[in-house]
């Protein structure tokens, strides 16, 4: 599928994935695609930002190459590592057949035969469909040197295997780096990309993507769900719920048949919202019951 040539296609392609996003957000995915420069995403967890790479990806009929990024993932790891097994097999073969011709082994164990692609050289590969979204997953858990490494990746999309030489991609990848912020990236490797800060959606917006993840749950419930989440958000918690929770949630009390919110019900279904057993006992008691309240006033007086 061709790149969309204009915000309203950008927002409208995401939208048909099920991924509702503002204006803002839906601008800067259509410069990355328009301009092949990387996105940076950084927002709190469960806000959608690992989404838009699937919505892209899916939208685009592009295959999704994921780098889910940790403390001390390494340039190896993360590009191309040799089938030592493979290797160890053939050696051993060779010496069966008491082939002693070293060089031409050398070459046939550092071949493509025995490569196995990590995410980044999988993404320099040619690709059906064009190039792939490549989607660098909380570049934040990794350390200072494996950012240098990919700052330098992302400037040519061109890695170095020692034993092959040069790989270039014949075309960049469509590239989303997400960060949570747990720590500060490098500017280096923010200036090369276009930068998006994901917040939380407003009671609107989230309406619609639960509508459109939830499409079972009915309006009325939809609503409490949603005006409660947002409600929420304003407490004081170690880790506030994203959408992604409050679709979670949505399931569950769909799951539970569920028509309309009640201080018993969230009692039951916290752990569907909050992943911290000090947040849970915040609601404990009348907290929930209160909270609950405030919601249903909102609505009221919004109505």
């Amino acid at each position: 599928m061709p790149l969309p040539d204009s915000i309203e296609a950008t927002e409208k392609m995401l939208a048909d994935t099920g991924y509702i996003c503002p204006r803002a957000l839906a601008t800067v995915a259509f410069l990355s695609l328009k301009l092949g420069r990387p996105l940076f995403l950084e927002g709190e967890a469960g806000v959608g930002k690992t989404e838009i790479a699937k919505a892209l990806a899916k939208g685009l009929g592009r295959r999704l190459i994921r780098l889910q990024c940790y403390e001390g993932l390494d340039a190896n790891s993360a590009v191309y590592e040799w089938n030592f097994a493979a290797q160890m097999v053939a050696i051993r073969t060779a010496e069966a057949t008491d082939s002693t011709n070293r060089k031409a082994l050398t070459d046939e164990l550092f071949s493509d035969e025995f490569l196995i692609r990590r995410p980044l050289l999988e993404a320099m590969q040619p690709q059906r469909g064009g190039p792939p979204v490549l989607l660098i997953d909380e570049l934040d858990r990794t350390d200072e040197p494996f950012e240098a490494f990919l700052l330098e990746a992302l400037s040519d999309f061109q890695v170095t295997i020692p034993e092959l030489g040069t790989i270039k991609a014949p075309e960049p990848p469509i590239v989303i780096v997400t960060s949570n912020r747990t720590r500060e990236v490098h500017d280096a490797l923010k200036r090369r990309c276009l930068y998006h800060w994901v917040d939380y959606p407003d009671f609107d917006r989230e309406m619609q993507i639960l509508q459109s993840r939830a499409p079972d749950a009915t309006e009325a419930l939809s609503r409490e769900i949603v005006a409660f989440v947002q409600r929420l958000r304003s407490e004081d918690l170690f880790k506030k719920p994203g959408v992604a929770e409050t679709i979670d949630w949505a399931k569950c009390l769909l799951a539970l048949d569920a028509v309309a919110l009640s201080p018993q019900l969230i009692a039951d279904t916290l752990g569907a919202i909050l992943k911290y057993q000090d947040d849970i006992q915040k609601l404990v008691g009348s907290e929930a019951s209160k909270i609950l309240e405030e919601a249903k006033r909102g609505l009221e007086d919004g109505a």
